[in-house]
């Protein structure tokens, strides 16, 4: 399960039915191009199309406000192959990930896919943002402090 915590334009949160915060994600038209091709092949494995995380990503890329030219992505926002440090608020433990799509991922050498819990969670999150993704160990909580590379930032658009 994924829980987000967003504020709102009034600087309330944004809350879904069920309890569940609502994440309104901005995304590149070429990464949500991608990311809907990964969740595609996912038909060939139903046990896994129907993991929430999944379900969740599915929707929120669905409904994400997508940006036509990535130049104007903000640069305070995880895209695809974006590296983010980021904080665990219980240990005060720092790490950084890179966001992956799935033949990359290796969470060993810090690459995490865009298909697991984690790189879920991650993918439309701004500089400030909190959220929480059921890992291995449990559930965690994550505060993204930093993004430390942006391909859109950087003029590397069409990685």
């Amino acid at each position: 399960m994924i829980t987000i915590c967003k504020l709102g334009p009034d600087g309330q949160r944004k809350i879904k039915e069920g309890g569940v915060m609502e994440k309104q994600i901005v995304i590149t038209a070429l990464d949500r191009h991608r990311i809907l091709d990964c969740l595609y092949v996912l038909n060939e494995f139903p046990e896994k199309r129907t993991l929430p995380h999944i379900q969740r990503l599915e929707d929120e890329v669905k409904h994400a406000t997508v940006i036509l030219d990535p130049i104007y992505m903000p640069a305070d926002v995880i895209t695809m192959r974006s590296r983010a440090k980021l904080r665990s608020p219980a240990t005060q433990e720092a790490v950084e990930w890179t966001l992956v799509y799935p033949a990359e991922g290796d969470m060993a050498c810090g690459r995490v896919s865009i298909l697991s819990p984690i790189g879920s969670a991650m993918i439309g999150c701004k500089v400030g943002d909190s959220f929480e993704a059921d890992m291995a160990g449990g559930r965690n909580e994550f505060v993204v402090e930093e993004i430390t590379y942006q391909p859109e930032a950087t003029g590397e658009q069409y990685v």
